[in-house]
């Protein structure tokens, strides 16, 4: 069973093992792993005997380059179960992010997974500055998503009193701030400064609430709207990492104390580096892009998972974990608008489903105040059609994209030819209007 930690005082021991201590842990646990994986899931004893590997070749840290890599295709190729190691009947729990269409990618946990789960989040806010007893404001997503009941749990573990608001009704978020007197708020950042324009809207100081510390994820954010949120709320901001694929939030947490990148949590999630286009591990310091490989979980192990997101992997400070640089783009077309993945293919595979549009689209994504907007650009296939067909056919699409993606989107019809060509006559997918900053 995994032990459960107690976070009130003092560091665990692994926080300040030494670097040799910490990789005999990864060691032994990444042998467990890949055993685990090969003997208990289809899929990866296939893609190991393919590439001509076996658990057992694994003698040091760096054999790992040897194994496959695991993609979010992987996932949805064995949709929904496919992947787990244990019987259905020992997992106790279910999550899924956006998929394509009718697809999402689904993970699964063990009771030792949920405690790992929970320890790792309590980690998180313990660096953040949390301890036992603070109440802490809970407005990410509850649900499928992994952000409110992982924040959720994580908190509980640490002793915390949880308020589990969830996100929109933003008046409301206000108002039980002001009441309950929180002073932690974990919420994505954008929609933290919703929340401080709503104190604002009221004719409250958003800077003379209760809260003290921002646990802010689930979207990329910059060092200019951290100091714009820490001057605006008078809080710290610190950075959580995860994704649903690897855990959830709590892969990897900023420390209060020197707010420089969040650390990995790398007694449970062994990262690496790679060359985007050749696959080959980079040293630290090096920009690529970051793949992770668990290490104690039972329900879904996941070997060498290409996050697609684009970083370095950085020494450490203030635990004796290497931390991760701030995420500088993806090396695919994902978009991640308000914590929702979204991808082009994803809009495209709708459209293909509806005979009265043609097979052209561009999403365009603006910023309306601290918000990311998506609007979607479609074509006809017929000039002639009444405008009353024409809107229903964009309720019909903003109302599929809404149920199978996730997000909320201006859907707008343009006549045949309507969406702009480059010279080679293809479509930019994508339009980025948001400033740069």
């Amino acid at each position: 069973m995994v032990q459960r930690i107690v976070l009130d005082g003092e560091l665990e021991p692994i926080e300040r093992a030494s670097r040799d201590e910490l990789q005999a842990l990864q060691l032994q646990r990444l042998q467990w792993t890949l055993k685990h994986a090969y003997e208990n899931v289809p899929h990866y004893r296939a893609a190991f005997d393919e590439a001509g590997v076996h658990p057992s070749d694994l003698k040091t840290l760096a054999d790992l380059a040897r194994f496959p890599f695991t993609e979010k295709k992987t996932l949805r190729d064995n949709y929904p179960f496919g992947l787990f190691a244990v019987p259905r009947e020992q997992v106790v729990r279910v999550h899924a992010s956006s998929g394509t269409t009718g697809k999402p990618t689904v993970v699964g946990y063990t009771q030792n997974d949920i405690d790992t789960w929970a320890n790792v989040v309590a980690r998180s806010i313990r660096a953040a500055g949390g301890r036992k007893g603070d109440l802490v404001h809970i407005s990410y997503g509850y649900g499928l998503f992994t952000g409110g009941l992982g924040a959720h749990y994580g908190a509980e573990r640490l002793g915390c009193t949880v308020i589990p608001m969830s996100g929109g009704q933003t008046e409301k978020q206000v108002q039980l701030i002001q009441d309950f007197k929180p002073s932690i708020i974990m919420v994505t950042p954008s929609y933290m400064l919703n929340i401080v324009e709503e104190f604002a809207r009221q004719g409250l100081d958003p800077a003379q609430s209760s809260l003290k510390v921002g646990i802010f994820g689930a979207e990329p954010w910059t060092d200019a709207m951290r100091r714009e949120i820490e001057t605006r709320a008078g809080i710290d901001a610190v950075d959580i990492y995860g994704l649903s694929e690897v855990m959830g939030p709590g892969v990897a947490s900023e420390c209060i104390e020197s707010k420089d990148g969040p650390v990995i949590w790398e007694d449970h999630f062994y990262p690496e580096i790679i060359d985007p286009d050749t696959g080959e591990v980079l040293p630290d310091g090096e920009e690529g892009e970051l793949v992770f490989t668990s290490l104690t979980k039972e329900a879904l192990p996941i070997i060498r998972y290409r996050t697609r997101d684009l970083t370095r992997l950085l020494a450490p400070t203030s635990r004796s974990m290497r931390r991760m640089g701030r995420i500088t783009g993806r090396s695919d077309d994902m978009l991640i608008i308000r914590g929702v993945n979204v991808f082009p293919s994803q809009v495209e595979e709708l459209i293909l489903k509806m005979p009265a549009l043609a097979p052209q689209y561009q999403l365009v994504v603006a910023r309306d105040g601290h918000l990311d907007t998506l609007e979607v650009l479609g074509e006809l296939r017929d000039a002639t059609l009444a405008t009353d067909a024409v809107d229903a056919l964009c309720r019909e699409l903003q109302h599929c994209i809404k149920t199978y993606v996730g997000v909320t989107t201006r859907v707008t019809l343009l006549p045949p030819q309507g969406i702009e060509r480059t010279l080679t006559g293809k479509a930019r997918r994508v339009v980025d209007r948001r400033p740069k900053q």
